[in-house]
């Protein structure tokens, strides 16, 4: 009894000092963004993202490959999804010198094939490197809603491209929607950080994991082996 009453209490105490941790990690006490306070789990998920956006740039490479359709004419009616996104995308167009008709939620448009894609990929350059603001102030119109429309281009071209049997391009402004136009969207005004300055905190976030994950099971154990339940095989 007195060895049952002994793993009871050891159990009682090890979950409650998971769950006083628990209330820490929850609790804003860590530096984030701007200087802020943010709780242990937007602290780690935002030092997540810096490791990540890190290793997730590849627009140079984009832009390099789409030097190669330099004198690839373009022309077609794409098809948008309201006719507000149609004379939006028209407007983006239009302040780069892109001849863009919206006409309901077509969207005509015609120039060379290799201008459109490196103009928009050049935006979502910007905004991987937190300079969003130098897009808004070129279209008049939110940074985010800008890249938005910028994938709906993408996506619509693509679209387009992959029933003329032009498989070629289809696959290089597939590639700048995942490789570009998407990270630059998912990690804006995240910072970079290289893994090598973050190895010490992902190293402990890893192993501090585990051994939580593990200190709480052995706590729940230790109850219930201490109330006479025991769990075998």
């Amino acid at each position: 009894m007195k060895d049952n009453a002994h793993l009871k209490r050891r159990g009682i105490i090890m979950v409650a000092c998971f769950f006083a941790v628990l209330a820490i990690v929850f609790t804003p006490l860590f530096p984030g963004p701007n200087g802020q306070k943010v709780n242990g789990l937007d602290y780690l998920d935002n030092f997540f993202n810096q490791l990540a956006k890190g290793s997730a740039y590849y627009i140079d490479k984009q832009i390099e490959e789409a030097h190669s359709y330099a004198g690839t004419k373009y022309s077609a009616s794409l098809v948008m999804r309201s006719p507000q996104q149609a004379e939006r995308v028209a407007s983006l167009f239009a302040a780069n010198n892109i001849s863009a008709n919206a006409v309901g939620v077509d969207l005509d448009l015609s120039g060379d094939f290799a201008d459109i894609a490196t103009i928009i990929l050049k935006d979502a350059d910007l905004m991987y490197d937190n300079a969003g603001e130098v897009i808004a102030a070129k279209y008049n119109m939110n940074e985010l809603a800008v890249l938005h429309g910028w994938y709906l281009v993408l996506q619509a071209m693509e679209k387009d491209l992959n029933q003329a049997k032009q498989f070629s391009q289809a696959k290089f402004l597939k590639k700048s929607m995942s490789k570009a136009v998407e990270p630059a969207y998912n990690f804006y005004k995240v910072e970079v950080k290289p893994v090598k300055e973050g190895m010490v905190l992902l190293a402990f976030a890893l192993i501090f994991y585990v051994a939580y994950t593990v200190w709480y099971g052995f706590g729940l154990l230790y109850i219930f082996e201490g109330m006479g339940i025991k769990l075998e095989h």
